[in-house]
């Protein structure tokens, strides 16, 4: 059931920036801001009952907004050169390479 209810409202979300898209290009921009994926993840983590691990959560994913930058940077200057499909998919290159160096380069330093 807990799966279910995520996923009804991951889709009410994507039915929201839809629809604003059709009346103008800045709400849809921003509502991806909301933060109902993160409030997905943490009811995930949550229920496991451990503080600790709900904070590592609520810490990795702010660890995320430099990566998201990325990936509109990206997007941002890609879309002048490239299909906007292809720029998106530019940017998520983007944003896996700067996720990738977050988390992984306090490893080998």
């Amino acid at each position: 059931m807990d799966v279910l209810w995520k996923g009804i409202v991951g889709g009410l979300v994507t039915a929201l920036i839809v629809t604003a898209s059709k009346r103008g290009n800045v709400l849809p921009g921003i509502l991806p801001l909301a933060p109902t994926f993160a409030i997905i993840a943490l009811l995930a983590v949550g229920a496991k009952g451990q503080p600790g691990g709900f904070r590592t959560a609520c810490l990795s994913g702010a660890r995320t907004i430099p990566a998201y930058l990325v990936f509109l940077g990206t997007c941002y200057v890609l879309v002048h050169y490239v299909d906007y499909r292809l720029a998106i998919l530019g940017g998520l290159g983007a944003w896996l390479i700067a996720a990738l160096a977050i988390f992984l380069a306090p490893r080998f330093m």
